[in-house]
């Protein structure tokens, strides 16, 4: 892994990590939206397109770059270890397509001080039903499994347990960090959840728009999901 900007000047708190891979179309304008709120990092998970360069055309943005595409999991590990050696309070996460609203990150920012804000998907657009199923099935079968047998940490309630625009204390990123993790796709992001709520750290949740633009679900990533899931039911991992 290369990076760029490392000895960028922190100006803010807060760093916005955004996992990227062939998002040439859109990385320039999330930059640009997410700038006025937090400092940027970009993780480039060995994109083929013009994705570093339109990254590294940002002064004051860090651009990790990997040689070789590794997917969702070692691309947020890698944002949130640049975001803890740099001694960031808070890392957010967010998706580089502009499905998340850069302009929603105060939501995130003026939560009071938690170890994870969820970001809740309450205005949707141009989601298919068939999404919109699977994400609440989800959420639903979750809730049920997080808490281990004889645990006595509170039932959780949480309303969108996959959403990955999420603000993460510089403990929490400290924990996963030092956790073995499963995850190989888009389940990091429930992974990650199970970790935060079984070692008692603090949760909160505040409304964001999901404006739902293309995928990259296919059946690898929801055999991944059952895979985590089934994880998450039938051990106490923490």
């Amino acid at each position: 892994m290369t990076c760029t900007g490392n000895n960028m000047p922190r100006h803010n708190d807060a760093l916005v990590v955004i996992p990227a891979y062939n998002e040439a179309a859109t990385i320039g304008a999330i930059i640009r939206r997410a700038l006025p709120y937090a400092d940027v990092c970009v993780v480039n998970d060995a994109s083929r397109d013009d994705t570093e360069n339109i990254v590294k055309s940002f002064e004051n943005v860090a651009c990790l770059t990997h040689a070789q595409n590794t997917h969702i999991p070692q691309t947020l590990k890698d944002g949130m270890q640049y975001g803890v050696s740099h001694g960031y309070r808070y890392i957010v996460t967010m998706d580089a397509g502009l499905t998340h609203k850069p302009e929603e990150l105060p939501r995130f920012l003026q939560c009071p001080d938690c170890d994870l804000v969820l970001g809740v998907r309450t205005e949707r657009q141009n989601v298919p039903l068939f999404r919109k199923i699977l994400s609440r099935t989800a959420t639903l079968l979750l809730n049920l499994s997080l808490k281990p047998w004889g645990s006595r940490l509170p039932r959780p309630h949480f309303h969108d347990a996959t959403s990955g625009y999420r603000r993460y204390s510089q403990r929490a990123a400290q924990l996963l960090l030092n956790r073995p993790m499963k995850a190989r796709t888009f389940d990091f992001h429930t992974e990650a959840l199970m970790l935060v709520y079984r070692n008692g750290l603090s949760i909160q949740e505040v409304p964001i728009s999901y404006d739902f633009s293309n995928s990259s679900f296919n059946y690898k990533v929801l055999m991944n999901g059952i895979r985590m899931f089934l994880d998450i039911a039938f051990t106490n991992r923490k």
